[in-house]
């Protein structure tokens, strides 16, 4: 058993791979290796056979190369640390805090595991993976990485880890759920609960009973709520992780909700009414619904207003006529004029 810890300080407790499984995973992925290079050797002397000794050799030393190093590079790399010989036997790479490895550590696999397996015939691997406490080959060693076991034997895949828990005692579980004040709780943990239910059908039975009762103790202290006798620890994880999601879930509604209400579309624009037409000219009539029907459906025609009749155009000024004298009175001979002392004849 292998205490990997994570950048978290959670202790895994991992089941690493020995001797026997890592050297039968080994064959299988060299067997298959191998055929794939004699195959493509063969056919391309076939193809080639032209080549001089020289080009046929530099093409020889390329495909040993690509089939022995750079494919089980890529394989490690793209399946996150499971080769077809690993997969058929529930391991896989992982690197010493327990994550999934990346090119580098599968590079550097690659590399060393050519010369200690291949060039000096596992000589080196053996003795060091049956020395080493986790197994550890060379490659291991210089990558930082170690080879677990996904799967112990006799676990079915389907199979749940947990004991059944009685509905009576989940029921009475839930009313309190609702009542516990899970602020104390810190982030921290809560990660370390999730990883450990997250990888709990990975885990050996006895190491998730123990790493579970750890965890249920320390969440258990921080709420304020003992372990119901009878539950399994990892059972009252995952209650109290599923009742913290649920009200994480609950306040983002409320937070959209009254976001939501908060929000008040500007009011749309007021238009007014239009004014009444006044002089020779009728009222608009209204373009509505006429009898609860519209105006359309009835087959009348939508009236519009009236136009109103533009002003006729201001008359330009007349200018100013000279003032004219007036003509001196024309004089009367009914009456007598005035005594100038001029008598007219009879």
């Amino acid at each position: 058993m292998s205490n990997l810890v994570t950048g978290e300080a959670v202790v895994l407790g991992l089941q690493t791979a020995k001797l026997p499984s890592r050297a039968l995973a080994i064959v299988i992925d060299l067997l298959v290796e191998f055929a794939a290079l004699l195959v493509f050797t063969l056919a391309l002397s076939i193809a080639l056979i032209g080549l001089d000794g020289a080009a046929l050799a530099a093409t020889m030393i390329g495909l040993t190369v690509f089939f022995l190093v750079a494919v089980p590079v890529m394989v490690e790399t793209l399946t996150r640390g499971r080769s077809l010989g690993k997969a058929a036997l529930g391991l896989r790479v992982v690197r010493t805090d327990g994550g999934p490895v990346r090119f580098r550590h599968s590079l550097v696999r690659g590399l060393v595991g050519f010369f200690e397996m291949i060039v000096l015939t596992g000589a080196p691997a053996v003795i060091t993976s049956a020395v080493h406490s986790d197994g550890k080959r060379l490659g291991d060693i210089f990558a930082g990485t170690v080879v677990v076991r996904e799967r112990t034997p006799g676990a079915g895949g389907s199979a749940s880890p947990l004991p059944p828990v009685h509905p009576h005692l989940l029921q009475a579980m839930g009313h309190e759920l609702v009542a516990m004040d899970l602020s104390a709780v810190p982030e921290p943990l809560w990660l370390a609960i999730r990883q450990l239910l997250g990888r709990i059908r990975q885990l050996d039975p006895a190491v998730m009973l123990r790493m579970s009762t750890r965890l249920a103790e320390d969440l258990s202290d921080r709420i304020g709520h003992p372990i119901a006798p009878g539950l399994h620890p990892a059972a009252y994880l995952g209650a109290v992780l599923t009742e913290r999601q649920r009200r994480e879930w609950t306040r983002a509604q409320e937070q959209l909700w009254t976001g939501r209400a908060a929000f008040t579309p500007p009011a749309a624009a007021q238009v007014p009414a239009p004014r009444p037409a006044s002089g020779p000219f009728p009222a608009p009539v209204p373009t509505g619904p006429v009898g609860g029907r519209p105006a359309r459906v009835l087959g009348l025609p939508a009236q519009q207003p009236a136009p109103v009749a533009p002003a006729p155009p201001a008359a330009p000024p007349v200018p100013a006529q000279p003032a004219v004298p007036a003509a001196p009175p024309a004089p009367s001979f009914d009456k007598p004029a005035a005594d100038t002392g001029f008598a007219p004849p009879a």
